[in-house]
């Protein structure tokens, strides 16, 4: 069953990004962190992971218009853990669809006192970089 649900917190984490709910998106890290590579987390809680999205993405009419893929998705059950791979793409007028970044995530989750998952860490790594100037403020 938690491989189930990884998969489908995983999901949610894309789509959310994807609709720019930020506020939703934070909520899935009540307790839970952002980090680099080093572990060094950036974010922590739901109000600093929403608002690390909402001022670091850029929007088009409400939309970042991209599409955020997760796969390769590996869950270690009795550690609470998981490893994926990620691909971002991104299409907005005089910037075709292409994909802009791609990496991994490690994940480590807890549940909540109504047993629902939800992330204790996620950190990022980026694997392949591509054109962000069009997704993140500052990016070139």
């Amino acid at each position: 069953m938690l491989e189930g649900d990884v998969a489908a917190l995983l999901a949610r984490y894309a789509e959310l990004i994807d609709l720019a709910e930020w506020d939703a998106l934070g909520e899935l890290f009540p307790d839970g962190s952002l980090s680099g590579p080093d572990g060094k987390a950036f974010a922590h809680g739901a109000n600093e992971v929403s608002s690390f999205f909402r001022s670091n993405t850029l929007l088009y009419d409400g939309s970042p218009r991209t599409k955020h893929l997760v796969t390769n998705i590996v869950v270690d059950e009795s550690a609470l853990t998981a490893r994926s791979s990620y691909v971002v793409l991104q299409s907005v007028s005089g910037f075709p669809l292409q994909p802009i970044i791609a990496g991994r995530y490690h994940d480590a989750f807890e549940c909540d006192e109504h047993a629902q998952l939800r992330f204790k860490d996620r950190r990022f790594f980026v694997d392949l970089e591509g054109d962000l100037s069009h997704h993140l403020r500052g990016a070139s």
